[in-house]
């Protein structure tokens, strides 16, 4: 009990870190929507009534005090550009979001994982060069140009045409498959570079140590090393490495494949709140992004202590 209330201390006094830097980001240098809502002739009058509608004329701590009550209640105002409540709007594009990345976050951790259990079986031979040399290749291609040709090559009369370009018309399961399948695809080639070389320096660190060597040269067979020992006793680093990836898939990844291929979830609505200045919803993006991060944060103390109760 002692440690989930350390913990949970701990996590607000992060948060309230977070929202502070990012509440203070978008205020110094975020955008001013005095002049885009009421145009270059307004008179001063109607300046000075718009600016202290939306507390632009208020001291910056009590601006932020404002922001706090308002996101722990979950008031998060309206979209200046379409007039939906924020609220509304996370809650019909996180699901979206969501059901677009799981597949390829979860398939991309399992391909790294085993293929970097493969690689720290074989260390230093044929095997474990060439997924190395593929992982390198794989972590120094661009995400937009790995979305680019396989939209391409799987989406248009110049390919096999098999997907859909653009769009996100989902009704049952055949219908999500087809328009999930490229996105996943691509969010698989991108992470796996990267998951496969940390998950390989993870395995061989583990793989070498003495017990380990010992039970290979006493006969044990792979599957019992590397699964039952190597990977057990290799999951702290792991679920830590997992979990932390969260908040980058959700918002990093989703942006580029939702605006390129249309889908309406959250990364399209934070490149459209980028382009046309809403305020309200890129308020929205930040504070959920550092809402997740201490989230996984704590489940990572969480769970490393439960795989691992040495770790305090």
């Amino acid at each position: 009990m002692a440690f989930l209330l350390r913990k949970l201390l701990h996590g607000l006094v992060l948060l309230a870190g977070v929202t502070l830097l990012s509440f203070a980001l978008m205020v110094w240098f975020g955008p001013d929507q005095t002049y885009s809502l009421l145009g270059k002739s307004a008179s001063a009058e109607q300046i000075r009534e718009l600016r202290q509608q939306m507390g632009y004329d208020q001291p910056f701590f009590a601006r932020y005090g404002s922001y706090l009550a308002d996101l722990f209640t979950l008031q998060l105002g309206a979209s200046n550009s379409s007039g939906e409540t924020v609220a509304a709007l996370l809650q019909r594009t996180l699901p979206v979001t969501l059901a677009l990345v799981i597949p390829g976050f979860i398939l991309g951790n399992l391909f790294g994982a085993a293929l970097g259990l493969l690689a720290a079986w074989h260390r230093n031979r044929w095997i474990d060069r060439l997924i190395s040399s593929a992982s390198v290749a794989g972590m120094s291609i661009s995400f937009l140009i790995i979305i680019i040709v396989l939209q391409v090559l799987l989406c248009t009369p110049y390919g096999l045409n098999l997907f859909p370009a653009h769009g996100w018309q989902v009704t049952d399961l055949g219908s999500y498959f087809s328009h999930a399948a490229v996105p996943t695809l691509a969010l698989v080639l991108i992470t796996l570079g990267y998951n496969t070389r940390f998950f390989r320096a993870v395995f061989v660190e583990e793989a070498g140590r003495e017990h380990i060597r010992a039970a290979r040269a006493f006969g044990a067979s792979p599957a019992c090393l590397m699964g039952r020992h190597v990977l057990k006793n290799s999951l702290p680093p792991l679920l830590t490495r997992i979990l932390f990836s969260i908040p980058l898939i959700i918002v990093s990844g989703s942006l580029l494949l939702e605006t390129h291929f249309g889908i309406p979830g959250i990364g399209k609505i934070t490149f459209d709140a980028i382009s046309n200045g809403d305020q309200p919803v890129l308020m929205a993006v930040v504070s959920l992004t550092a809402v997740i991060f201490v989230v996984v944060q704590l489940l990572a103390d969480f769970f490393n202590r439960l795989v691992d109760p040495r770790l305090t």
